[in-house]
């Protein structure tokens, strides 16, 4: 059963330092050293691959499932059911960190999209805004020009009544004087007449 269980692991090749290395899987039981050194060693490559202490860290994740892989094996050749019971709760936690690894790649995706659609909407507001102030401007001359004509207008027509005013003025003092003379003249031919 054991050699079967150690069957589901597949050889591990890699390629560092310009060499390819292939592991295959023992079935010698793990004693408490071999633990210490699978510490340590695991330590060693940690600090040798610069793997960060926190956040998302590819390097470190690799180390710690082919740490994790170790264990199974070790665990596997003592207690085959143990074994498949950890392969189980692997292959669950890769699930759980694929589906995670897509919910973070959909989320920055959307983010971005948002992102992209506040700029298009800011650059459309900026110029939006742009647009009302030159309408702004645009009215504040109008306003200007049609108070200007406005001022014009009423001093144009106040010479105007004014040119009224002194006109109606010259004809009603025409008009008074031409009533005087011809009133004196009224007066002198019916005064010559009486005589």
């Amino acid at each position: 059963m054991v050699y079967g269980i150690l069957i589901l692991y597949n050889l591990r090749e890699w390629t560092e330092g310009g060499h390819l290395w292939v592991q295959q899987v023992s079935s010698t039981p793990a004693t408490r050293l071999d633990v210490v050194t699978l510490q340590e060693e695991l330590d060693r490559r940690l600090q040798l691959k610069q793997a960060r202490e926190t956040g998302i860290c590819p390097v470190r994740r690799e180390l710690y499932s082919q740490c994790f892989d170790e264990i199974i094996r070790q665990v596997t050749i003592n207690c085959a059911e143990r074994g498949l019971l950890l392969l189980r709760v692997r292959d669950e936690i890769r699930m759980t960190i694929a589906a995670y690894q897509t919910l973070y790649e959909s989320s920055v995706a959307f983010g971005m999209r948002k992102a992209l659609q506040a700029e298009r909407s800011q650059s459309e507001m900026k110029t939006k805004i742009e647009e009302l102030q030159q309408a702004k401007l645009d009215y504040q001359a109008q306003v200007t020009e049609l108070q200007q004509r406005a001022i014009d207008i009423e001093e144009q027509s106040r010479y105007e009544i004014a040119k009224i005013d002194e006109d109606h003025e010259g004809d009603v003092q025409f008009s008074k004087k031409s009533n005087q003379q011809l009133k004196a003249q009224l007066d002198n031919i019916l005064g010559s007449g009486i005589k």
